[in-house]
């Protein structure tokens, strides 16, 4: 088994047919990955999906810091309901103490 332990690497998307690339360690890139499989999305239509919603907050973050965010709080929703996994609210407790 492969550590997830990794430097962040730069990926390519294009978002709303521009070219950018979002800098991931590779563990959030295979969940995202994943995510837009089980969804029956191209990643790339994912990200654009995650762009929209992270634009339209009060106090948008990076790209790459929404889907890091996107995974935690939406893929862990997903596990919890699953039976495995640690729910979003768990881990927001966690934060705060």
């Amino acid at each position: 088994m492969q550590t997830p332990y990794h430097p962040p690497k730069k990926y390519s998307i294009r978002i709303e047919g521009h070219r950018t690339s979002v800098s991931l360690e590779p563990v959030f890139w295979d969940l995202l990955r994943h995510a837009a499989a089980r969804r029956g999305l191209a990643v790339n239509t994912l990200v654009a999906s995650i762009d929209a919603e992270r634009i339209r907050s009060e106090t948008p973050p990076g790209l790459a810091g929404a889907i890091r965010i996107w995974l935690a709080t939406h893929e862990l929703s997903v596990q919890t309901s699953e039976g495995g996994g640690m729910s979003p609210t768990a881990l927001q407790s966690d934060q705060s103490g």
